[in-house]
C-alpha cells in the first residue's frame, strides 16, 4: 500500500511533464508552480475535510463529517489504537489516509490542463481549496464510504467515474466559463497552438503509466498476488489497447500520424480499464482500451468544434473515457449491472457540474477566472513570475 501510495504520488510530476509539454513555453513556470501546489493544497485541504467526509466512520457529525476521524488524523501520534484491527488488520489507518489523499489531490489536477494558459493563479489554487476539500470527497463518500451508490451495486474499483469523470467535469465547466485562449479560433477554424517540449510530454505519460501501477494496483488493498498481478495486467493492456485505438484512428480521421494521440490514447485506456480493473479479462481490458483510443480522439475533435478549449485534451481523457469505462464495466464486468453504472456516472456528473459550477461562477463574479490579455499574450510566467522555464536565446 505505502509502495501504491509512492507511486501515485509521482503521477502529479507525470501531470506536471504533460501539461508543460503540451502548452507553450512562455506558460511552463506557471504550470510547474500549479502543479506543485496542487498535491500540497490537495492532501493538506483532504486531512483538514476530505477524508473524514469521504470516510466518517461510525460516528457521523453535521452533514456526514466523521469527528472521530478528523480528531485521529490531527490528535494522535499514531499509536496502536489507531492501527490494530483497521481494514481487518490489512493496513493502517495512516496508510489509508496517505493512500487516499493522493487520488484526492490527482482529481483537481486534471483541471489544472484543461484550463492552463490563460487561468488566474489565485483562482485555480483557491479552486483546489473547494473541490478536493468538499465536492471530490463528498461524491466519493456515495461508494467507497458505503453510501447510496455504494449499496445499489455501483461499481468503480479505482476511479473511472470518482476521480477521473469527477476531475473531467470540473474541467469541463472551468474551460467553458473560462473561453478559448487568445487565437485559438479564428473565422470558424481552429489553429494548432503548439506545445513547447513533445519529449518533456512523452516523459510524463510514462511517469503517468507508471504511477498507475500504485493507482489501480493499489486499489486491491491488499498484497493478493493474483488479483495484484490481474489488475497490473489489465491496466496495462488497457494503455497499450487506447495506443492503438488513438494510432489508428487519427490516421483514419486526421489523416496524419498524430503522435500526441497516441499519448492521450496511453492515458485514455488507462482511465478506461480503472473502473473495473478487477473484474474483466486481459482480452475485455484490451478492448476497452482500444474503444478509450478511438473515442479520445473524437472527444478532442468534438470540443474544438464547440469552441471548447482544451489545452492538454484532459476532458477527452479523463472524462469521456471515464464515462465509457465505468459504463464498459456494466457490460464486460463480472457481477456489475449496467444500469447500476449509468445510474453512478448520472448522480456523480450532476453533482460534479453542480459542484464545480457553483465554485468557478463565485470565483468569475468575485476575484476573477482569466488573466488580462497583455499576460496571456506574454505569458504567464513573465506576467505573474518574473521568470521564465526556459532561457530563449536571440541570435542577431
Amino acid at each position: 500500500m505505502m509502495l501504491a501510495t509512492a507511486l501515485v504520488f509521482i503521477m502529479h510530476l507525470g501531470f506536471a511533464s504533460v501539461e508543460a509539454g503540451f502548452t507553450q513555453s512562455k506558460n511552463t513556470v506557471n504550470i510547474l508552480f500549479k502543479n506543485t501546489l496542487t498535491p500540497v493544497l490537495g492532501i493538506v485541504t483532504y486531512a483538514l475535510l476530505g477524508f473524514s467526509l469521504m470516510y466518517p466512520g461510525e460516528f457521523n457529525g453535521i452533514l456526514g463529517f466523521g469527528m472521530d476521524t478528523w480528531d485521529t488524523i490531527w490528535f494522535n501520534s499514531g499509536s496502536a489504537d489507531v492501527s490494530e484491527g483497521y481494514a481487518d488488520g490489512g493496513y493502517t489507518f495512516w496508510t489509508d489516509f496517505l493512500y487516499q489523499a493522493m487520488f484526492a489531490a490527482t482529481a483537481a489536477t486534471i483541471v489544472s490542463g484543461a484550463v492552463a494558459e490563460r487561468i488566474k493563479l489565485g483562482a485555480y489554487l483557491t479552486f483546489t481549496l473547494f473541490y478536493v476539500g468538499i465536492v471530490y470527497p463528498i461524491i466519493g463518500s456515495w461508494k467507497w464510504g458505503g453510501g447510496f451508490l455504494d449499496e445499489l451495486g455501483f461499481v468503480d474499483f479505482a476511479g473511472s467515474t470518482i476521480v477521473h469523470s469527477v476531475g473531467g467535469w470540473g474541467a469541463l465547466v472551468g474551460i467553458w466559463l473560462l473561453g478559448p485562449r487568445i487565437g485559438k479560433y479564428n473565422n470558424g477554424s481552429t489553429s494548432e497552438i503548439s506545445g513547447s517540449s513533445v519529449p518533456l510530454a512523452t516523459i510524463g505519460v510514462f511517469l503517468l503509466w507508471l504511477g498507475w501501477f500504485g493507482f489501480n494496483g493499489g486499489s486491491v488493498l491488499s498484497a493478493d498476488p493474483g488479483l495484484t498481478s490481474l489488475v497490473l495486467v489489465t491496466t496495462t493492456l488497457g494503455a497499450c489497447g487506447g495506443a492503438i485505438g488513438g494510432h489508428f484512428t487519427s490516421m483514419i480521421v486526421m489523416k496524419r500520424i498524430d503522435f500526441g494521440m497516441v499519448l492521450n490514447g496511453i492515458l485514455a485506456g488507462l482511465v478506461g480499464v480503472t473502473a473495473g480493473a478487477d473484474i474483466i479479462t486481459p482480452f475485455e481490458a484490451l478492448f476497452i482500451g482500444a474503444v478509450a483510443g478511438v473515442l479520445v480522439v473524437f472527444s478532442v475533435l468534438l470540443l474544438d468544434k464547440l469552441k471548447l478549449d482544451d489545452c492538454v485534451g484532459a476532458v477527452s481523457v479523463h472524462l469521456t473515457c471515464g464515462i465509457w469505462g465505468t459504463l464498459a464495466t456494466g457490460i464486460f464486468g463480472e457481477g456489475a449491472s449496467f444500469m447500476s453504472q449509468l445510474y453512478g456516472v448520472l448522480a456523480c456528473g450532476a453533482a460534479a457540474i453542480v459542484g464545480s459550477f457553483i465554485i468557478f461562477y463565485i470565483l468569475k463574479v468575485t476575484m476573477g477566472l482569466r488573466v488580462s490579455e497583455e499576460a496571456e499574450k506574454h505569458g504567464l510566467d513573465s506576467e505573474e513570475h518574473g521568470i521564465r522555464g526556459y532561457t530563449i536565446l536571440i541570435e542577431d
